[in-house]
């Protein structure tokens, strides 16, 4: 019963047999009505026509002896009939049967006089053969020579042998009944079936070969059902989940294709990162191997040890980068003194400024506090710091400044300015920079590999503190670059 084909089937049989069993019963119902309402109709003045009839019911007696005889020239119109002479309280006075079968001494007056004052047809009265069934039934009342009511003259419509010969014949047809009903049903119901799956299934068999024709689609050019489906909203809600499902397939094809482009131009920027430095390391060491004992300069192994300390750096970077991508890094957000962290920073680098004769001018209001993880925003102005002390000339100027807005915000904030005057950056290291504007938060694919590691650690870290980032370079200038700090 898993397939959607014998769900149909089983629903569509129990459906129609509950149906026919709702209208047999129905059916039953009003055939009984009527047939209550025929019969009493005709011998609604019945016990009248009895009681006009019989001299001794005439005259108002009701508990007789020579009434036995009267009952049994009644009972001449047939065994259906069943008479009972009743006092006015509804006590059974007189009857032709044996006492044994009478199960109600008393019955309710309540029905009779409906039935004499004219109400609406059928009426039931209690049947004292049986303790639990009413029957339709004629009544009238019995009056004595001076015209008091003494009783009633209670005539039952279908007594007890008529019940006796309805249940025989009921249980002779009630198999045929069934087992035609039985038919019936499953027939009716494998034509409604039919008709059901054809309709119902119609849209489902479409959708199923629209899919079959999507394993033969590229996925590089996309994945996407051909047709708009018109059955039922489940119909429409499954295409729309599976067109849905196939375009985000198809993104995220794109997105891995362009991760897989991208940290293929990673790594062969990074090979030339890492080929410099090593060439220049192992020229050096080579040339110091060459030369005789006494023309060796320790020039020769500053150079090397220098190499050497670039490739340290460039490997930290690589993990910190792969621990940014990975998430194991979360931001610890806080007051900060921002003067404090400058000052850090300008210590950290004055030697090396210094040695290559540039310029650190840092310059802040030492009362400011941001709200800020103080540990990766001095991570991201290393960086910042790092690069432009590598492409500024001798003689330059690095200046970390505050400005209170920013020309291309929308937002007037606060804002750190880190410049300098060096070699400055080309129109698409630009471009790929200035995504950190428009993307709040990075994903791995969003590596750029163009900038080196240093810029995209910078990129990462600022998409976990939340902060925008403006850019102005040109080639041979210099680079500003303006980052916005949350204020307290």
């Amino acid at each position: 019963m898993k397939s959607l084909f014998s769900r149909l089937l089983l629903s569509a049989s129990v459906i129609v047999f509950i149906l026919i069993l709702a209208v047999w019963q129905w059916f039953q119902f009003s055939q009984d009505f009527s047939r209550n309402q025929v019969q009493q109709s005709l011998h609604q003045e019945l016990a009248l026509h009895m009681a006009h009839i019989n001299p001794l019911l005439s005259q108002g007696i009701t508990s007789d002896a020579a009434l036995k005889e009267a009952f049994h020239d009644f009972m001449l119109l047939g065994p259906s009939f069943e008479i009972y002479t009743l006092d006015t309280l509804g006590k059974v006075i007189a009857y032709d049967a044996n006492q044994e079968k009478i199960k109600r001494p008393q019955i309710s007056t309540q029905a009779i006089e409906a039935f004499i004052q004219g109400d609406e047809l059928p009426i039931k009265g209690m049947d004292p053969r049986s303790l639990d069934s009413d029957k339709i039934f004629s009544a009238a009342h019995l009056q004595d020579a001076s015209g008091k009511i003494t009783g009633y003259l209670y005539v039952i419509i279908g007594g007890e042998d008529f019940d006796m010969w309805q249940s025989l014949v009921s249980e002779h047809q009630a198999p045929r009944i069934l087992g035609g009903m039985l038919i019936g049903s499953s027939i009716f119901a494998l034509l409604l079936f039919a008709l059901l799956a054809r309709y119902l299934t119609a849209p489902l068999s479409k959708l199923e070969q629209d899919l079959r024709l999507v394993e033969t689609q590229k996925l590089a050019d996309g994945l996407s059902l051909s047709h708009d489906y018109r059955g039922s909203i489940e119909i429409r809600q499954l295409s729309l989940h599976i067109k849905r499902l196939l375009n985000e397939i198809s993104e995220q094809h794109k997105s891995i294709n362009r991760q897989q482009q991208a940290r293929h131009d990673f790594m062969l920027h990074l090979s030339h990162d890492l080929k410099t430095p090593l060439t220049s390391l192992q020229g050096y060491i080579d040339t110091w191997l060459l030369l005789p004992a006494h023309e060796r300069s320790s020039d020769l192994i500053e150079v090397a040890a220098n190499s050497g300390k670039y490739i340290q750096q460039l490997l930290s970077q690589m993990l910190e980068l792969a621990a940014l991508e990975n998430g194991q890094i979360t931001p610890d957000f806080k007051e900060t003194k921002l003067s404090l962290l400058l000052g850090e920073l300008k210590q950290y680098f004055t030697p090396r400024a210094t040695s290559q004769n540039i310029q650190l001018d840092f310059e802040v209001d030492e009362r400011l506090s941001i709200f800020t993880d103080p540990q990766l925003l001095m991570r991201v102005l290393s960086n910042l710091v790092d690069n432009a002390i590598r492409y500024t000339p001798s003689g330059g100027i690095i200046s970390i400044k505050l400005i209170t807005a920013n020309i291309n915000s929308e937002d007037h904030g606060i804002w750190l300015s880190v410049s300098d005057n060096g070699s400055g950056m080309h129109k698409h290291e630009l471009q790929a920079l200035q995504q950190m504007r428009n993307k709040p938060s990075f994903k791995h694919d969003d590596i750029l590999p163009q900038l080196g590691v240093g810029l995209a650690i910078v990129r990462q870290l600022l998409g976990l503190l939340k902060c925008n980032i403006d850019i102005d370079s040109t080639p041979g200038e210099g680079s500003c670059f303006q980052i916005e700090l949350q204020k307290i």
